[in-house]
């Protein structure tokens, strides 16, 4: 009864038919993660994208927020729900493969991320969106920078001129936010990387701040500090490893400089990595340690990014990673009053729980879990979906198997 529900809200949502990938219960087999988890993705994206796309976001959106906070979070929370849905759903846009009726469903959303990426751009719209004023707006910013360069075809690719030039326009405006001395210069950093590979022309200075700063906050063992300081939180996945890695590659792509740090990254993006899917649980829990907990899975945004880019440390298999991160969607996702009755996601960890939300956090916010959805950027025969379930680390670790110890680099 829940999975023909929820199937039916998809189908609802969509318009597209997606309840004809017809199936068993999500993860009774294997071969059906990918199936979960792209009816996932669609939940959480569909009230945003749609939403955006007829200039309504403003209307519908409720906006959940500390009550002493409601009334800033309402200036930045719309640019925070599509910056960071796009950043999440982005991989699997610029996919081609898939089954007929996937591949009609990501036709429907790229045309619906393009029309509202438009709607957020243009002066005249709705639901033209903040970007300079406060400091949030450069965080949101760089999110939607992040999401064009994991699309630069599906995306990029079919905005037209004029909205290219908006685009370009509120990029650069977010010039006027000075950001903080911690991972908000790689904020800086990503939206001058997009400008440079979309327009040919950045403030390099930025992008060279943020990667040699990050370069000086290294902690070691593939840990970087939040700034001079080391935080104990997730925002070594949540911002600055990804944020490093296609920093540096669009670098690399532009100008073949920065090849060394590039590669210097991936190798402590590999031994975070490792240490991710040991913080996973048997039971797809991990710890609620740290600020921003409410992005729920999006913890794990990097784990995610390596399978995406096919750069898993040795020691983790495709499948493994699926399995883990599988667990994790559903503990974190699928837990109840995480929606609310229109469809929008609540603020919580593992269900609504307000509480945790803190005075930065509002509803749009919360939209960064799609970033644990990367890997549908492979298509459906690869080996991260094909692959049989396998456990993860700590699985065997408490099921008294044998597994590999682990080892700092």
């Amino acid at each position: 009864m829940i999975r023909r529900n929820f199937l039916r809200q998809v189908s609802f949502l969509t318009g597209a038919g997606f309840a004809d990938l017809k199936g068993i219960a999500p993860g009774e087999k294997n071969k059906n993660d990918r199936e979960l988890w792209l009816e996932t993705l669609v939940r959480v994206a569909a009230p945003v994208l749609t939403a955006v796309s007829e200039n309504q976001l403003k209307l519908r959106m409720p906006v959940e927020a500390q009550p002493s906070a409601v009334a800033d979070r309402k200036k930045v929370t719309y640019l925070e729900a599509l910056g960071r849905t796009i950043a999440g759903i982005a991989p699997w846009l610029e996919l081609s493969e898939g089954s007929g009726a996937e591949v009609e469903l990501r036709k429907k959303y790229v045309a619906l991320s393009i029309a509202a990426i438009k709607n957020a751009v243009t002066p005249t719209a709705a639901d033209y969106m903040n970007f300079t004023e406060g400091a949030q707006p450069l965080v949101d910013a760089a999110f939607l920078a992040h999401g064009l360069l994991r699309a630069p075809k599906a995306l990029w690719g079919n905005l037209d001129a004029t909205t290219r030039d908006h685009v370009f326009t509120a990029l650069r405006s977010t010039r006027v936010i000075k950001p903080f001395n911690s991972n908000w210069l790689l904020f800086a950093a990503i939206v001058e990387a997009a400008l440079l590979k979309f327009s040919g022309e950045c403030e390099m200075s930025k992008i060279e701040y943020g990667v040699e700063q990050h370069q000086l906050w290294y902690k070691g063992d593939g840990v970087y500090g939040d700034g001079p300081d080391l935080h104990f939180d997730y925002y070594n996945s949540y911002v600055i490893h990804p944020m490093l890695l296609d920093i540096t590659k669009t670098v690399v792509e532009a100008t073949g400089k920065m090849t060394d740090l590039s590669a210097l990254f991936i190798k402590r993006s590999k031994r975070y990595a490792e240490i991710q899917e040991r913080l996973i649980s048997p039971e797809g829990t991990f710890p609620p340690v740290g600020r921003s907990i409410a992005y729920r899975c999006g913890a794990f945004q990097l784990l995610a990014q390596m399978a995406l880019q096919k750069q898993l440390p040795e020691s983790l298999k495709p499948a493994q990673v699926r399995s883990a991160l599988t667990a994790v969607i559903k503990r974190t996702l699928l837990a109840p009053q995480t929606f609310d009755d229109q469809g929008w996601l609540t603020i919580g960890f593992a269900g609504h729980q307000p509480g945790v939300g803190e005075t930065y956090i509002s509803t749009g916010s919360l939209y960064l879990c799609t970033v644990a959805f990367l890997p549908l950027g492979l298509g459906p025969d690869d080996e991260f979906w094909k692959g049989e379930a396998m456990d993860w680390t700590s699985r065997k670790a408490f099921a008294g198997k044998e597994f590999r110890i682990d080892k700092a680099i």
